[in-house]
């Protein structure tokens, strides 16, 4: 059973620690397109978000596929973990604003004018590397 909730103090903290995460996103033609994000937070139980304030590539390849891949690696940690899901645009609305409030300091202050999205990516399975497991949303 899948519960991110166990990684919230690494993924929250990624930044912070030297280890942010990478999204991984693709174009409509297929293109893949790798970037850190600062912003990685666990949501909830199923749900990892974060504030793309650069409204670059990464927006524009979410508009067209949402299917994404997150990567965290921290050896002191001892983590490495793989998650795949479906991220969502929240562009106004109270997810937005529940993501934005969680947003860590350095990253709002990369977006004085919170221009930013909030995006909720719906995680359907995690590969914990170094544990040798895989974790899965239930149906």
């Amino acid at each position: 059973m899948l519960d991110l909730k166990e990684f919230s103090e690494a993924i929250d903290g990624a930044l912070m620690n030297g280890s942010p995460c990478i999204l991984a996103t693709v174009d409509a033609q297929g293109r893949p397109n790798l970037g850190f994000k600062g912003s990685m937070m666990v949501l909830d139980s199923e749900h990892l978000a974060y504030w793309e304030r650069s409204r670059g590539q990464h927006l524009a390849n979410l508009r067209v596929q949402p299917q994404v891949a997150v990567q965290y690696f921290n050896r002191d940690q001892g983590l490495y973990l793989h998650f795949h899901g479906e991220a969502e645009l929240h562009e106004t609305g109270p997810v937005r604003e529940q993501v934005l409030a969680r947003v860590i300091q350095p990253e709002l202050d990369r977006d004085p004018e919170r221009r930013g999205v909030a995006v909720v990516i719906r995680v359907h399975t995690v590969a914990d590397v170094f544990k040798q497991r895989r974790l899965t949303r239930s149906a």
